[in-house]
């Protein structure tokens, strides 16, 4: 069985995330989308908001769970026995760092192999930085997020829409 782990900080979880979950539950027979606890970020979501904002978002589909860790994700693979990192890739940019990660964590578990998924067109300017930088000046988001958060992101901002 190919279990896999999407991991990333999801803050917030952006039409490109779940395009690439969606297309990695397709090619993997268990998906977990990790939510990385990351104390040396401020986010702008909680760690149980945004992973209670995944689990509504992948309901749909049945070989994806959604969990959050903090560490070394390679140490977190171990725990829940999964293979394979699954990573989306925008631009070049992106594909150095990545690279770099990716070697790193097999040099750390050899057992541990690095999907890239290229982004989807439409989604490939898109991180959760615009999104929360738009969205703190009120700016439109409908085509950043799932319509179902946009309330919620400007509540953060406490802008009324």
């Amino acid at each position: 069985m190919k279990k896999a782990i999407y991991p990333g900080s999801f803050d917030p979880l952006t039409l490109g995330h779940m395009d690439i979950i969606e297309r990695s539950a397709k090619i993997v027979d268990e998906l977990v989308v990790g939510v990385l606890n990351n104390s040396a970020k401020n986010s702008l979501f909680s760690l149980e908001e945004r992973v209670s904002m995944i689990k509504e978002m992948t309901e749909h589909l049945p070989n994806v769970t959604v969990a959050s860790f903090d560490g070394l994700l390679v140490d977190y693979m171990k725990e829940i026995d999964a293979t394979i990192i699954i990573r989306g890739l925008r631009a070049v940019t992106d594909f150095e760092y990545e690279l770099q990660i990716a070697q790193t964590n097999h040099v750390e578990n050899p057992d541990v192999e690095t999907i890239f998924l290229t982004t989807s067109l439409q989604y490939s300017y898109l991180s959760s930085t615009i999104v929360k930088e738009f969205a703190s000046y009120g700016g439109d988001i409908s085509k950043f997020v799932p319509g179902q958060f946009i309330d919620r992101i400007y509540a953060k901002y406490n802008i009324t829409k």
